[in-house]
């Protein structure tokens, strides 16, 4: 029988994405179990709660990896991805690329990891065209300043945006 297939998508998530999504579905073909990390990352001051974060996260990866057999687990960390990789026997992690300015910094990234931990490759998935130019935090600022953001986000993530910026439930 075959070794399990096991990925780590590690991101803050805050919100989720029609990019991160696009990620996660390509990133299904590779593997037969996708765990996507949510970073509790209290240093960023996230606007989502890590339990809206998980929340969001699950609510949009419903189901997307059954097409091609993947079981997608979400989860909480806050230590190193490295570490975390070992703890859910991954032996890649995934990472999306927007451009040339996400490879500088993910470069660095990779090298550390892998002094860190040898046994686990990065694989990165370049953003689909229509996603390229969408960040979270311009999805943030664009919200908080009542603009639309549908092109961006899955329309339950919109619902969310307008709720917490409103102050409501």
């Amino acid at each position: 029988m075959a070794q399990e297939r096991v990925g780590l998508y590690p991101g803050t998530f805050d919100p989720i994405t029609l990019g991160h999504t696009d990620i996660i579905w390509r990133a299904t073909r590779l593997v037969d179990r996708l765990v996507i990390a949510v970073a509790i990352n209290r240093d960023k001051g996230p606007m989502f709660t890590l339990e809206e974060r998980l929340a969001m996260v699950a609510e949009e990866t419903e189901g997307l990896g059954q097409a091609h057999g993947c079981v997608i687990e979400v989860r909480p960390f806050e230590n190193l991805l490295t570490q975390l990789a070992d703890e859910v026997g991954a032996g890649m992690v995934i990472r999306g690329l927007r451009g040339v300015t996400d490879l500088d910094y993910e470069y660095q990234m990779v090298g550390m990891n892998t002094r860190l931990n040898p046994k686990v490759e990065t694989v990165f998935l370049t953003a689909s065209h229509e996603y390229q130019f969408i960040a979270a935090r311009l999805v943030r600022e664009i919200a908080r300043m009542n603009g639309d953001v549908s092109a961006f986000v899955p329309d339950r993530v919109v619902k969310r945006l307008r709720r917490k910026l409103t102050g409501g439930n």
